[in-house]
């Protein structure tokens, strides 16, 4: 006789699983160019790893959103999307008990940097980007 198969959705019983910290900032990813387009233009932080994009919306809503490029001067689709993946843990890791509401985030993947440089450093350097686009021009 075989055992009864466990399939995942645990006993109905059990507490449910306490609310992660990234509910206190929902994150949108940016889908458009035209997001992208108007975040560049705006307040930018170079880093070691990574070149910062931000811009306030100014619309009143407490939504943050993030946006990601690696162009192809990273390198080829693996090492794109290496970037990008690395990236991605980086900004669901720090943006969500730093970001401010109603402001657009793109992080742009620099070459050899994001792909090689420790992950420890590339969050000082997010922590670093934020706190000074954050204070530029703060008048």
């Amino acid at each position: 006789m075989t055992p009864p198969m466990d399939t995942g959705k645990g006993d109905p019983a059990e507490a449910p699983a306490a609310p992660s910290a990234v509910s206190l900032c929902p994150l949108l990813t940016l889908q458009k160019r035209a997001d992208f387009l108007r975040a560049a233009s705006a307040r930018r932080q170079g880093t070691g790893g990574f070149l910062l994009q931000a811009r306030n919306r100014g619309d009143g809503q407490a939504i943050v959103r993030i946006g990601f490029t690696a162009s192809k001067k990273i390198g080829n689709a693996v090492m794109r999307n290496r970037a990008k993946r690395r990236l991605r843990a980086l900004a669901r890791d720090i943006l969500p008990p730093l970001a401010q509401p109603g402001w657009d985030y793109v992080l742009v993947a620099r070459p050899e940097a994001t792909v090689t440089r420790d992950f420890a450093t590339l969050r000082e350097d997010l922590r670093a980007a934020l706190a000074s686009v954050h204070q530029a021009r703060a008048k």
